[in-house]
């Protein structure tokens, strides 16, 4: 052969080779893999996985424990009580019992300033060695505590019903956000709402309380209050689990729910599934006895109630009672009794008028070893997170 033959021999092995790694390349790349070295693919690995894992929740958690471990058993038991402001002794049973948090009904609000008011709630926060949370009924309509004093709020604010009648969800939205503004001016941490409750019979209960739409329309409700306090850093409470429908009145009487379990599950539960998945802190229990998943208690005491809201709809935030002194529950169990049967069940917070019983009732009980402590701190934990989660809690 002779120079130019060797030459031109020489460049297509040449060319032969170049088209070969090309070749190479795009399979691997079609593989998946990457053509790096062994330190970069376990760099990258490792970025990744801390990307998944906010550093800022790792150390929430971590100083929520540490907090915890620090407790003593009567600060546990007290964190675990949201009660109704009593008449007296306000500042002081704040530190006597340790409490979690305040709820401000109309006699809380009616004769205040603004500036008495904000002097109040700032007064119950300063006696209060963790943040309290202060929560508030501002459902509007027939329940407002904070807008019916005009020297607070200058116009009541309107029920879900007669916004979405006005508006739509524009007026739903808007009316959450003026809410959730007006909280944080006070000093308001949470609204024990929305109401998630479906009932399309006018004359029932709960109806003038809810949006008054179908379990479709009631998910949309839950779904844009949840994002709007979500969005301002307002606590929300999903009630009344596990659905009211068109029962009767439990604040006073007892209460029975006879409706099938599958009706509850393709009805009731929808807006309370949507409010979780939304991301709603917490979520309310009724006092009616709703016999398809137990028949011997009134759910806010039931743990098959609270199994079912922890493993079947999947909710991890924190489970509370609605108010002790409701006569769906007061006239079926002593009060005394009534705080540890709420835990027990499978509550993180006790709604109560009575806490000065039910407190010295619960410490005894981990005392004695006829309740875990493990169990406290499990739900101090949940109720301490919620409470970082708006910021009460750096």
């Amino acid at each position: 052969m002779n120079k130019k033959g060797i030459l031109m021999g020489g460049f297509i092995l040449l060319l032969l080779l170049i088209i070969g790694g090309m070749k190479w390349l795009m399979d691997q790349q079609t593989n998946g893999e990457e053509p790096t070295n062994a330190s970069q693919t376990t760099s990258t690995s490792s970025l990744s996985t801390e990307s998944s894992i906010p550093e800022k929740t790792t150390e929430e958690e971590t100083t929520i424990d540490k907090r915890i471990d620090q407790m003593s058993l009567e600060e546990k038991v007290g964190q675990l009580f949201f009660v109704r402001v009593s008449e007296i002794n306000q500042v002081e049973d704040i530190q006597t019992y340790h409490l979690g948090g305040y709820v401000l009904f109309g006699r809380d609000t009616e004769n205040e300033t603004a500036e008495t008011l904000k002097q109040k709630i700032a007064d119950y926060q300063q006696a209060s060695s963790i943040p309290l949370l202060i929560g508030m009924d501002e459902e509007g309509g027939t329940v407002t505590r904070i807008s019916r004093n005009p020297a607070l709020v200058q116009t009541p604010f309107l029920s879900p019903q007669q916004l979405y009648q006005q508006g739509g969800w524009q007026a739903i939205e808007e009316d959450t956000a003026q809410k959730a503004a007006i909280f944080h001016e006070y000093g308001i941490s949470t609204g024990l709402f929305p109401v998630a409750d479906v009932s399309t019979d006018p004359n029932s209960f709960i109806y003038d309380r809810t949006i008054g739409l179908d379990a479709a329309g009631t998910s949309e409700f839950v779904r844009r209050n949840i994002a709007v306090l979500k969005e301002n850093r307002i606590g929300s409470t999903l009630k009344h689990f596990p659905g009211y429908g068109n029962n009767r009145d439990s604040h006073v009487e007892i209460v029975t729910d006879d409706r099938p379990l599958e009706e509850l599950e393709t009805n009731d539960f929808l807006p309370f599934e949507a409010g979780i998945k939304a991301g709603a802190d917490s979520i309310l229990v009724s006092h009616n006895i709703v016999t398809s998943i137990d028949d011997s208690a009134p759910a806010s005491i039931s743990k098959p109630v609270h199994e079912l809201l922890r493993k079947q709809l999947g909710f991890k935030g924190v489970i509370m009672t609605d108010d002790m002194d409701m006569a769906g529950l007061a006239d079926f169990i002593s009060q005394s009794e009534a705080g540890l049967r709420a835990l027990e069940a499978g509550n993180d917070l006790v709604m109560s008028s009575t806490y000065q019983q039910q407190i010295p009732v619960i410490v005894e009980a981990v005392r004695s070893g006829n309740y875990p402590e493990a169990a406290i701190d499990a739900s101090v934990k949940r109720v301490l997170e919620w409470k970082a989660s708006i910021g009460l809690i750096n």
